[in-house]
């Protein structure tokens, strides 16, 4: 009998575990998923000021600013 209460006592234990990495991992998939958003936020308005300029991704050389 005392087996299966240490059993019983082990099997709870693993599920905490498994309960507190899960946990760890969903709060570190938020802070990506922000971080994520961040650096979209960041990069959008290079992102269009480049895809306004015709496809042309090199600046001008001084000499052909005219």
């Amino acid at each position: 009998m005392t087996w299966i209460y240490v059993a019983g006592g082990l099997c709870v234990a693993g599920l905490g575990v498994v309960g507190v990495a899960g946990a760890r991992v969903v709060v570190a998939a938020r802070n990506l998923k922000r971080e994520i958003a961040e650096a979209t936020a960041q990069l959008e308005p290079r992102r269009a000021r480049l895809a306004g300029q015709g496809g042309e991704t090199t600046p001008q050389a001084a000499y052909d600013r005219g």
